[in-house]
């Protein structure tokens, strides 16, 4: 093993945690008022369909603010809040740049860079993973994913092609994620993997705290990965 590549939203960083605090303090000035995990989650909900129209070819790839932001019209067209204004929708939208990270992330992979590369393989494109690795600093030896490869997990191109970027074989790359949907893909795509338990990305208990599909190596994050890697 030579290289590990990172799941981001989940794995890495509370994006709903994140995000309802934004929108809180984006929209409660307006005199807007919700559930804010709630909203969060319908934000979210729109993400998968949005990409596979991609994915199947009905939508060019086009960079995932693009996306965040059509579903963010989405979700505000759906609660009558229709006058949001332009600069609001736009700040909101990047508020995906600045989501923050679980709490031993950044000391986690300081420890694994130490034995490895590595690299976030994500559906957020570069400019959304500088942002991120800026605002929670975390120091990346290159930036990897759906913008190299043009595509969305989990079509096998973006493993494949972040593991070639980094100058890795398939079975040299291990990808981590908190998802086994992700990590099953990654595995029929010839790389190794890892699973971190994120048992409340989605709310409390409603993460996966155990893996689903066969895995290489399986941590209760980010920390015991480094452990069970002796790093």
């Amino acid at each position: 093993m030579k290289a590990l590549i990172f799941d981001v939203f989940g794995t890495l960083v509370d994006w709903r945690g994140s995000i309802a605090l934004q929108a809180e303090r984006d929209l409660s000035p307006l005199g807007l008022q919700t559930d804010w995990h709630a909203f969060a989650d319908a934000w979210r909900n729109e993400y998968q369909p949005a990409m596979e129209r991609v994915r199947s070819g009905q939508r060019a790839f086009c960079k995932l603010d693009v996306l965040h932001r059509d579903n963010l019209d989405i979700v505000l067209s759906r609660l009558g809040w229709t006058s949001v204004d332009e600069a609001t929708r736009t700040k909101l939208t990047l508020a995906w740049h600045t989501l923050d990270a679980w709490p031993e992330v950044k000391h986690a992979l300081t420890r694994l860079r130490k034995k490895f590369l590595l690299a976030p393989c994500s559906n957020g494109h570069i400019a959304l993973m500088v942002n991120l690795a800026r605002h929670n600093d975390w120091h990346w030896d290159a930036i990897t994913g759906a913008e190299i490869a043009h595509d969305y997990k989990p079509q096998a191109v973006v493993y494949q092609a972040s593991a070639e970027a980094l100058g890795c074989s398939w079975q040299e790359t291990t990808m981590v994620a908190a998802h086994s949907s992700d990590l099953a893909a990654a595995k029929q795509s010839g790389l190794g993997t890892a699973f971190i338990a994120r048992p409340d990305e989605y709310g409390p208990g409603l993460g996966e705290s155990k893996a689903t599909t066969p895995v290489d190596f399986e941590a209760q994050d980010l920390n015991h990965l480094a452990d069970l890697l002796e790093c």
